[in-house]
């Protein structure tokens, strides 16, 4: 009776267990390489035992450590989600293996995300932050941070977002994966405006929204997202497999309406995109999120096709600064996709729209091809944007190569990796 009873108990002990393992399916019959997969706390604890004041490491096989993070989204001090990237065949299931580490044993991994704020001081160096105000034009144009920008960047590619009312994206092609964010406009590297053994700033903007800059499409008419009362920065994370950031905007004065935004815009290694999640208040359900590419050396017409779960727009031509092949896109989920048009080529600035004098720009939007996307007040609506540089890579000199990589890719974002 006494060997029963130790018996059940054991059988009980062992069942409630769980087991620091579960697996990852690929989908899809097509190899997938730097695959970032997220996990909240909440779906890790279902699988594995979690214990205060430890982190958890991701395994496959022979013990092979995964790259990853474990991320505070919210700031409280206490993570929030999991992430990993892992390369999976087609078709393939892989076993993960969930161990338990301390802070100071946690594994350091090859940074390949990056961000960068920083604030010119006195002395002229620049000093990064993880929180800050960008200045009103109303006072007159000053340029405080490096770059003029907010710039995010992978092994790829990098992007930045003029941190001042003009409030536009741009991009610089990349020739190595080395991330160079933190050296630009120091003397080691130089001018960003040449070609270097790295890169160039490739994008002409103008007045127009870049390499996806916003907008509102309200009563048929577009309103940049720009000269807000307050435009703010705010670091989330930064890490070697994913890095996140926000764009926070209250004071837009939309045809006299007051309206806010947030954009977070996340990052992740071996992809020609970044991530947007853009979040309006005050908009009306009959409004749309627009975002859109310049058009102003494009000589060729712009595309639009459907691939996986998603409507793309983009372009393809001889258009860089360094007189070669840039393609641009954006796709967003069909579901949400909106009007697909393109402004005139008006130079409003010539007219009398002067927002920016210094740097010839108005807040009217021309020279852009743009999408929108269904707009409700306080939810995210999610878009990504693409870009990629024919002095980087055979395939991205033509618009067949460009085309084949969205839709390759927006397949995948249509068919995520599935966790059991």
């Amino acid at each position: 009776m006494r060997t029963t009873l130790i018996l059940l108990i054991s059988i009980v002990l062992f069942s409630c267990e769980k087991e620091a393992k579960f697996t990852v399916t690929n989908p899809m019959n097509v190899d997938r390489a730097d695959e970032v997969l997220v996990l909240s706390k909440e779906q890790l604890a279902k699988k594995a035992e979690l214990k205060e004041g430890l982190f958890p490491v991701f395994k496959v096989e022979e013990d092979k450590i995964l790259p990853s993070q474990v991320d505070d989204l919210d700031g409280d001090g206490s993570w929030d989600e999991a992430v990993f990237i892992i390369d999976i065949s087609a078709s393939e299931t892989k076993k993960i293996e969930v161990d338990f580490v301390s802070k100071d044993k946690y594994p350091e991994f090859d940074k390949r995300t990056n961000l960068r704020l920083a604030i010119i001081q006195e002395d002229g160096t620049y000093k990064e932050v993880d929180n800050y105000r960008a200045l009103p034009c109303k006072d007159g144009f000053e340029i405080i941070a490096q770059a003029e920008s907010v710039s995010w960047e992978n092994d790829k590619i990098a992007f930045r977002n003029y941190f001042d009312c003009r409030n536009v994206k741009d991009l610089f092609g990349k020739l190595k994966p080395e991330l160079i964010l933190d050296k630009l406009s120091s003397p080691e590297m130089g001018s960003y405006h040449n070609l270097n053994d790295w890169g160039m700033d490739v994008l002409h903007c103008g007045s127009s929204l870049g390499s996806g800059g916003l907008a509102i499409l309200k009563n048929d008419s577009l309103y940049r997202l720009g000269s807000t009362e307050v435009y703010e920065y705010q670091k989330i994370v930064e890490g070697p497999v994913r890095s996140v950031f926000e764009l926070r905007y209250s004071g837009w004065d939309v045809n006299g309406e007051k309206l806010k935004a947030v954009e977070r815009i996340s990052i992740y290694p071996g992809k020609y995109w970044f991530e947007s999640d853009v979040t309006f208040s005050g908009c009306s359900d009959d409004d749309q999120i627009v975002t859109g590419i310049v058009t102003s050396m494009l000589k060729r017409e712009p595309f639009e096709f459907q691939a996986g779960n998603f409507q793309c727009i983009g372009t393809h031509d001889v258009q860089s600064l360094n007189n070669d092949e840039l393609g641009m896109a954006v796709i967003v989920p069909l579901a949400e996709a909106g009007k697909i048009g393109r402004t005139s080529d008006i130079d409003f600035f010539k007219l009398g729209y002067e927002t920016v004098v210094s740097k010839s720009f108005s807040n009217i939007i021309s020279q852009t091809y743009y999408i929108g996307q269904n707009c409700k007040s306080e939810v995210p609506a999610k878009h990504y944007f693409f870009s990629v540089w024919g002095l980087d890579k055979e395939q991205w000199k033509t618009e067949e190569g460009f085309r084949k990589y969205i839709t390759e890719e927006a397949e995948k974002l249509s068919s995520p990796i599935v966790l059991d």
